[in-house]
């Protein structure tokens, strides 16, 4: 089987389940570009799957070389700063809003740290007016394929995403392993409502 000469790339807002995606492929088969930086913790204890010259990409992408075949994590704010001339397969996760924030603020509560001086609302409209324009830069592109997955599906009908999964990435992946991923204990936003 030849390698995957594209770069899969798993984005969307903090918090919208980037890492269970990166868990998901991981099982599937597909080689990950991570590190060991930011380690598992009470919000992700299975882990964050991040790779710290990512952080970077505005400023180098030289990361950018080594990872055709891999899978890496690249928050969304930082996709219209990856260069021309790769191909990119960009799953994109979304989850309602309003469990972003909740999840954050929980995150956020639980480390101690400050959150957003934006009320709720105002930051779900900068959220939003922001992966749009985004989403704009990338659609001109053509070095950039795009497969939007919700977060909801994934805990709902994880099987369908597995497919929809493999059919993007090239048909080389294990459904079944993908399929067995997501876990609903996981779900601040679900724990704190129930």
């Amino acid at each position: 089987m030849p390698e995957p000469t594209f770069i899969t790339i798993v984005s969307g807002l903090p918090r919208s389940g980037t890492s269970m995606m990166m868990q998901m492929l991981a099982a599937g088969g597909m080689p990950l570009l991570t590190d060991e930086t930011r380690p598992p913790d009470a919000n992700n204890p299975r882990g964050y799957f991040e790779y710290e010259p990512v952080k970077r990409t505005r400023h180098d992408c030289a990361w950018v070389r080594r990872a055709p075949g891999l899978a890496v994590k690249v928050i969304y704010a930082l996709l219209r700063h990856l260069p021309a001339g790769q191909e990119f397969r960009v799953i994109l996760m979304r989850r309602e809003t309003e469990e972003v924030l909740s999840s954050q603020t929980a995150m956020l509560q639980r480390s101690g740290a400050l959150g957003s001086a934006l009320a709720p609302d105002r930051m779900a409209e900068a959220f939003a007016r922001d992966l749009a324009g985004v989403l704009s830069e990338l659609a001109r592109r053509p070095e950039f394929r795009l497969l939007e997955v919700t977060y909801g599906d994934c805990l709902s009908a994880p099987a369908t995403v597995a497919a929809q999964l493999n059919g993007f990435l090239g048909g080389h992946l294990s459904e079944e392993q993908m399929a067995k991923v997501p876990d609903r204990t996981l779900c601040h936003y679900q724990e704190k409502r129930s």
